[in-house]
C-alpha cells in the first residue's frame, strides 16, 4: 500500500487552503497512493478566536469537509483530513478539533475529536491553550479500511502512550498522528515519540506535518515544524519530509506488522499492578 503524507502551511483562509490541499490529493493520485493523509487543522490555523468563529462551520456544513469528501470519490482515493477546526453546539462556544477518515467512495468511515489538549508553556514568548479554544474529545476511534484498521489520534496525543496501546490491541495495525507540532518541542521530540509509539505498538505510524509561518500576531509568529514522518513497526523512519510544503510518498508492506508483533509480543503481556502510592 501507498501512502502520501502531505505537508502544508495553512493560513487563516479556509478557501486557499482547500485549493492547496486538493492540488496535493491530485498529485497523490498521480503518484500511485492509495492512502493520503494531511496534517492537523487543515482547514486554518489562526491566532484569532473571532477570526475562526466566523470561517468554522458545523460539520453538516463544513465545505472543506463536504469537497474532499468528493474528491476521494472521484479520484477513488481514501483521504485523512489530519483534522478540521469545526464549530460545536456547545454552550460555552468551544470548537471541535476533528480528524476524518474518507473512503474512495466518499464515506465517512471514522471521527475522532481530540482527546489531549496543548495547554502548555513552552518558553516565555510561547505558550499555548487549546483547551480555552477547543473542547476534548473522549473516546478513541479506529477505522476500517480495505488494507486493515486505522487508529485515529492527533498531533498532543502523541505523548500519551496508553491510546496508541488502546487502538494496536484494538486491532489498528495504522496509526495516524496528523500534527502542527511547535518546532522548539519539534526539534527534541518529534521523532523519538513517533518511533516510540511505532516500536511500543508495533504498528506503522504516518505523521503529515505542518510546516512554516501561519501567521504573525501582536509580534509573536506561529510557526510549526514540518517533517512529516512515516515510521515502521520496528521503529525505522521511512521518511522525514523536511520543511517544504510537498507530499512525502512512502510504500508500506503490511505484513511488517505481524512480523514485528511475532518478535516482540508486547501487545499480549500486560499485567496488572498494585500502586504507586500517594
Amino acid at each position: 500500500m501507498r501512502a502520501a503524507l502531505i505537508q502544508i502551511t495553512s493560513g487563516e483562509d479556509p478557501g486557499a487552503n482547500l485549493d492547496v490541499v486538493r492540488s496535493r490529493l491530485r498529485e497523490a493520485k498521480s503518484g500511485d497512493a492509495d492512502f493520503a493523509l494531511t496534517p492537523e487543522v487543515t482547514n486554518c490555523i489562526s491566532g484569532s478566536h473571532k477570526h475562526q468563529a466566523s470561517v468554522f462551520s458545523l460539520q453538516e456544513d463544513d465545505s472543506t469537509l463536504a469537497t474532499i469528501r468528493e474528491d476521494a470519490r472521484a479520484l477513488g482515493l481514501w483521504v485523512l483530513i489530519g483534522s478540521l477546526g469545526m464549530q460545536t453546539q456547545d454552550t460555552d462556544g468551544r470548537f471541535a478539533n476533528r480528524s476524518f477518515l474518507i473512503s474512495p467512495q466518499g464515506q465517512i468511515l471514522g471521527q475522532y475529536d481530540k482527546i489531549h489538549m496543548f495547554d502548555v508553556d513552552v518558553s516565555e514568548t510561547e505558550t499555548y491553550r487549546e483547551s480555552a479554544r477547543y473542547r476534548p474529545g473522549d473516546k478513541a476511534v479506529i477505522a476500517e479500511t480495505d488494507f486493515g484498521k486505522v487508529g485515529l489520534s492527533i498531533c498532543y496525543d502523541l505523548r500519551f502512550a496508553y491510546l496508541y496501546r488502546a487502538l494496536a490491541q484494538a486491532g489498528a495495525t495504522i496509526l495516524t498522528v496528523p500534527s502542527a507540532f511547535s518546532p522548539v518541542t519539534g526539534k527534541t521530540h518529534w521523532e523519538p515519540l513517533l518511533r516510540a509509539r511505532a516500536i511500543e505498538t508495533g504498528s506503522f505510524v504516518l505523521a503529515p506535518a505542518q510546516t512554516g509561518l501561519h501567521y504573525v500576531k501582536n509580534g509573536q509568529a506561529r510557526r510549526t515544524y514540518g517533517h512529516s514522518m512515516a515510521i515502521s513497526p520496528w521503529g525505522d523512519v521511512l521518511v522525514d519530509g523536511g520543511t517544504e510544503c510537498g507530499i512525502s510518498f512512502v510504500d508500506l508492506n503490511l505484513a511488517q506488522v505481524k512480523q514485528a508483533r511475532q518478535r516482540i509480543a508486547a501487545l499480549t503481556h500486560d499485567r496488572s499492578f498494585d500502586g504507586p502510592s500517594t
